[in-house]
């Protein structure tokens, strides 16, 4: 399974993006699907997930602001990202499991290591 991550770019504080996560080898609708974050000299952080059924997770800094959706029809995951700020300046990379995964806190410690495949990440870069 490869997974491609897009929409990443420069915006300005406040603005908006949209990454995107498409898979081939299998499809996304199969897996838990996950957005990961590493800003500069930050350690990588679990920002968003959503189920095989739509359960969704989000990280406390990023409610409100982020969304993350599925869309079957097109067999791709999306990561809305509004009101960015620049502690959102990072790589962001999509990740899926064949696990159930987890979609409430308390989220454990290295549950990146619940995912199989992962993206090649897409920069986003927040300016003032």
């Amino acid at each position: 399974v490869q997974l491609q991550a897009s929409g990443g770019g420069l915006v300005q504080v406040g603005g908006s993006l949209r990454l995107s996560c498409a898979a081939s080898g299998r499809a996304l609708s199969s897996l838990g699907v996950g957005w990961f974050r590493q800003g500069p000299g930050k350690e990588r952080e679990f920002v968003a997930g959503i189920s095989i059924s739509g359960d969704t997770y989000l990280l406390d800094s990023v409610k409100g602001r982020f969304t993350i959706s599925r869309d079957n029809a097109k067999d791709t995951v999306y990561l809305q990202m509004n009101s960015l700020n620049s502690e959102d300046t990072a790589v962001y990379y999509c990740a899926a499991t064949i696990l159930k995964g987890y979609y409430s806190d308390p989220i454990p410690e290295g549950v990146g290591n619940l995912y199989h495949y992962w993206g090649q990440g897409t920069l986003v870069t927040v300016s003032s």
